[in-house]
C-alpha cells in the first residue's frame, strides 16, 4: 500500500501499471495516467524530472512541506497544493498536504510530507476512495481535469465531515451550557476554544484552496472549455465550505459568550455578597476589638454593658443589612 501506483485509465477500464512503464503509457493515443505518490522518494523524484519534465521549483514543492496551499502556472503542467484536516489530541488539527500535477495526459498527486503521529491509511484517504470508485466503475473520467475534480471533491467532502465532526461536538457543549452545567470553567472553556479552532483551520482550508481555484478559473485560456465548468465548481464547494464553517464559527462564538457571561455574572454576585458581609461584619469587629477585653474578663462579665454592646452589634448589622437592601446589592 505504500509504494507508488501508477494507473491508465480508458473506456475499457482502469489498468494498474509498474512505475518503469509511465513513459511508455503516456505515448499512447489518448492516453490518461495517474500516479500516486505516497512520499516523495527518490524514485518518485527521478520520475517528476527525467520522465514526466516537472519544473524544479514544482519537484522542489512537492519534496517539502507547503503550510499555505497554492497553484503554479508552467507551460505544460499545473501544480496544485491543497490540505485536508485530520484531529489530534488536545484539540489540534493536523493538516494533511495533498499535491496534484496536472500535465495534458496524466495527474500526479503526491502526499504528504506526513506527520510521524499520523498512519499512511490517513493520508491516502482521499486518492484510495477515488481509486475504489474507478476500480467499480462509479468514475470514469476523460480528461486530466476530470480526474483531478474527482480528487478535490473528495477532499472537499472530508472538510465537510469534520465540519460534521466539529459540530457534534458544539451541540454537546450548548447542551450543557444551556442546562446549567459550570463544572470547572478553564476546562470546560479549552473544550470550547478547541472547537472553535477546529472550526477556524478548515474554514482556512476552504478559503485557501478556492483561492487557489479561482486563480485557475481566472486563466480561461489554460483550461480545457470542457472542464472549466469543473474548476467553478470547486471554487463553489470550497467557497461553501467557508460559509458553513463561519456560520457554525458564530454559533459557537455565542455559546462560548452565553456561558462567559453566565460564569462572570456568578462571580459577580458572589463578589457583591462579599462585599455586603465585610460591610455588615466590619463595624462590629471594629466595636467588638474595642470592648472585648474590657466587658468579659477571666473573673466574671459585665453582663449589663455586655447586653448594651450585643444590641448595638444588632442594630448596627440590621440598619446595614436594610441599606445594603435598598442600594439592590442583595
Amino acid at each position: 500500500m505504500g509504494g507508488i501506483r501508477v494507473l491508465s485509465l480508458s473506456a475499457d477500464g482502469v489498468e494498474e501499471h509498474a512505475l518503469s512503464e509511465v513513459e511508455a503509457l503516456l505515448e499512447r493515443p489518448g492516453a490518461l495516467v495517474w500516479v500516486d505518490v505516497p512520499e516523495c522518494s527518490d524514485e518518485a523524484i527521478a520520475l517528476l524530472t527525467d520522465v514526466l519534465r516537472c519544473h524544479p521549483l514544482a519537484v522542489r514543492d512537492c519534496m517539502q512541506r507547503n503550510r499555505v496551499p497554492r497553484v503554479r502556472i508552467y507551460p505544460h503542467q499545473q501544480l496544485l497544493i491543497l490540505h485536508g484536516p485530520e484531529r489530534g489530541p488536545s484539540g489540534h488539527v493536523h493538516y494533511l498536504e495533498l499535491d496534484q500535477i496536472i500535465g495534458e495526459k496524466y495527474v500526479v498527486t503526491v502526499h504528504g510530507p506526513i506527520n510521524p503521529n499520523l498512519s499512511l491509511e490517513v493520508a491516502l484517504r482521499e486518492t484510495d476512495g477515488v481509486r475504489r470508485r474507478l476500480a467499480s466503475g462509479r468514475l470514469r473520467p476523460d480528461s486530466p481535469y476530470e480526474l483531478s475534480y474527482a480528487i478535490t471533491s473528495a477532499l472537499i467532502h472530508r472538510l465537510e465531515a469534520f465540519i460534521e465532526e466539529i459540530t457534534t461536538d458544539v451541540w454537546h457543549l450548548e447542551q450543557r451550557v444551556t442546562g446549567g452545567h459550570m463544572g470547572n470553567p478553564e476546562e470546560f472553556l479549552e473544550e470550547l476554544f478547541q472547537a472553535r479552532h477546529g472550526l477556524l483551520a478548515v474554514r482556512t482550508m476552504g478559503a485557501l484552496g478556492a483561492e487557489v481555484y479561482g486563480r485557475i478559473a481566472a486563466l480561461e485560456a489554460r483550461v480545457p472549455a470542457d472542464d472549466l465548468p469543473l474548476v467553478n465548481d470547486v471554487v463553489d464547494q470550497l467557497t461553501r465550505i467557508r460559509g458553513l464553517a463561519d456560520g457554525e464559527r458564530e454559533y459557537l462564538q455565542g455559546v462560548i459568550e452565553f456561558y462567559r457571561a453566565r460564569a462572570e455574572t456568578k462571580m459577580t454576585v458572589a463578589a457583591e455578597r462579599l462585599a455586603v458581609i465585610a460591610v455588615v461584619t466590619l463595624p462590629i469587629t471594629a466595636l467588638s476589638s474595642v470592648y472585648g477585653m474590657n466587658i468579659i474578663v477571666n473573673d466574671h462579665t459585665k453582663v449589663p454593658q455586655l447586653t448594651v454592646v450585643l444590641l448595638v452589634m444588632a442594630v448596627m448589622s440590621a440598619l446595614l443589612l436594610t441599606w445594603a437592601k435598598r442600594r439592590g446589592w442583595w
